[in-house]
């Protein structure tokens, strides 16, 4: 049975960090691209970072770059997202989303590219 969990998120003031986590189990984690998206209220989900399974590639989406970090953990099947400078802005629900045929690229994950997703963490930056 496939699961993803996410955890980590809450309510932070603007220029805090929080790390976002996402625990995988019932599928090849090494073998998985690893993506978080996020959805604010009365917008899209949107991708905001992915790591690949085999080379480690990352992507970010321009918004984010220099403030965020993904990294796996391939012992623990955890995957994280460092966010740092946190903007009023970043405030959505981020998901943690898996696939075993993705690999990331520069065009950036969608949707459709994952099969696995979890349930989502809410973010809000507040002051």
């Amino acid at each position: 049975q496939v699961q993803l969990v996410e955890s980590g998120g809450g309510l932070v003031q603007p220029g805090g960090s929080l790390r976002l986590s996402c625990a995988a189990s019932g599928f090849p984690f090494d073998y998985s691209a690893i993506a978080w998206f996020r959805q604010a209220p009365g917008k899209e989900r949107e991708g905001v970072s992915c790591i690949s399974r085999s080379d480690g590639s990352t992507y970010y989406r321009d918004s984010v770059k220099g403030r965020f970090t993904i990294s796996r953990d391939s012992a623990k099947n955890l995957v994280y997202l460092q966010m740092n400078s946190l903007k009023p802005e970043d405030t959505a629900v981020y998901y943690c989303a898996a696939d075993e045929m993705y690999y990331c690229s520069d065009d950036g994950p969608r949707m459709p590219d994952f099969g696995y997703w979890g349930q989502g963490t809410q973010v809000t930056v507040s002051s």
